[in-house]
């Protein structure tokens, strides 16, 4: 324990406000390691021979209660898993204006009230959590309401990597709110609020959020494929975020299974993860592949379409953005290449395409060419106008694994 040292003018003044001992000895928290507030309080109160006020004129004896204050902080943590926790607090800003005018009349900046209270509850909520305190990155934040004695519970996500795959072509990614009511519910949706009655984020999302006991689930995938496009090989990368999870070790086997019961999509390679595991997914930009299924306006060979297909290694092609989309995204022109390009007959009009794409390619656009929105276009180069049919994106070529 270092010694203790204050100044004893600034002291005196202290005391004479009518101070309890955590905030007098407060004022001087930054000297004296190793020792409670209090603790300095009385040693300054000794050194002036004072004695302890009945009642704290700055925090009306609010230290009274740290005691009650740690038994509900106790009581609302072991209702929820964790692996820590950590105590906040909320004080009437009564007080705390007050505590800052006092330090400006003495020319002092001692502790925060708040600083301390955070960390007197913590010190007798500990043995009742039997759970390690954690400032850093908290999965439980017991947050006092000094006022009401009252404790809400901030809990921190739940995040699931995983795989997925999208079987059918009738269901998007993620929630769509419906475009009349925005999400409101109207004779549009049915008084859904959405677009489409489910998707591949609420297959899988709704029985994580019943399983973990959360409030809310939110999907982050690396990319999005159409609505009317499969997500088939290996699957598509995606982060699932399950908000206020009040359980946190759920069977991810079990998840899995539940999940996969639908015929609409598939999951699998699911593992718990971090915040960081999201900013890498949405960040990510691999190169796919994929299978399209294209209808030429006019009878083709064999040999030209695989001759234009060739022709496409390694080249960039400038897309403007397409109009399906550009109601809800900015008119920019992209550049995104194009890796390879192979081609095989269907029938004399039909064929099929296998394409590696930069990410953020449009490939039915790149077919097309959009009406000279993407320059070049296999429809350009074959000469005849084509039109993707179906389109099923066959592999993401991301490399690493989730942490």
């Amino acid at each position: 324990m270092e010694d203790f040292t204050f100044d004893l003018d600034i002291a005196a003044k202290a005391a004479d406000k009518g101070l309890c001992d955590h905030c007098l000895g407060r004022l001087f928290g930054k000297s004296g390691k190793g020792m409670t507030n209090d603790v300095r309080g009385r040693i300054i109160r000794d050194s002036l021979g004072l004695d302890e006020p009945e009642e704290c004129t700055l925090c009306d004896d609010l230290f009274d209660l740290m005691d009650r204050f740690a038994e509900n902080v106790a009581e609302n943590v072991n209702s929820v898993e964790s692996d820590n926790f950590l105590v906040g607090c909320r004080v009437d800003p009564a007080v705390t204006e007050a505590e800052k005018a006092l330090w400006k009349e003495l020319g002092i900046e001692g502790e925060s009230i708040k600083t301390e209270l955070n960390r007197e509850i913590g010190k007798i909520a500990l043995p009742m959590i039997n759970r390690p305190v954690e400032f850093k990155n908290p999965q439980v934040v017991a947050c006092v309401d000094t006022r009401f004695a009252d404790v809400e519970l901030d809990l921190s996500p739940l995040f699931i990597y995983g795989r997925y795959n999208k079987l059918s072509r009738e269901i998007p990614q993620t929630i769509w709110p419906c475009r009349v009511c925005k999400g409101k519910g109207c004779a549009r949706c049915d008084n859904t609020g959405k677009m489409y009655q489910t998707s591949v984020q609420e297959i899988i999302g709704d029985i994580a959020l019943e399983m973990a006991g959360g409030e809310e689930h939110f999907f982050h995938g690396m990319g999005r494929e159409d609505i009317d496009a499969l997500m088939l090989g290996d699957g598509r990368p995606f982060v699932l975020e399950i908000s206020q999870p009040k359980k946190r070790n759920i069977d991810l086997d079990q998840l899995e299974l539940k999940a996969n019961e639908s015929d609409l999509a598939r999951y699998r390679s699911l593992s718990f993860t971090d915040r960081e595991e999201v900013k890498k997914t949405k960040l990510a930009t691999p190169t796919k592949v994929y299978r399209a299924r294209v209808r030429a306006d006019g009878k083709v060979n064999k040999e030209q379409v695989v001759g234009v297909a060739l022709s496409f290694r390694d080249v960039y092609v400038d897309q403007r953005t397409p109009r399906r989309v550009e109601h809800r995204r900015a008119d920019l022109i992209r550049k995104r290449r194009i890796l390879w390009v192979e081609a095989e007959m269907a029938d004399d009009g039909t064929f099929d395409l296998t394409l590696e794409t930069e990410s953020g390619t449009y490939v039915k656009e790149f077919v097309s060419g959009d009406e000279g929105r993407s320059i070049p276009s296999f429809s350009e180069a074959l000469g005849v106008g084509c039109v993707v049919e179906a389109l099923d994106v066959i592999a993401i070529n991301d490399q690493e694994e989730p942490k």
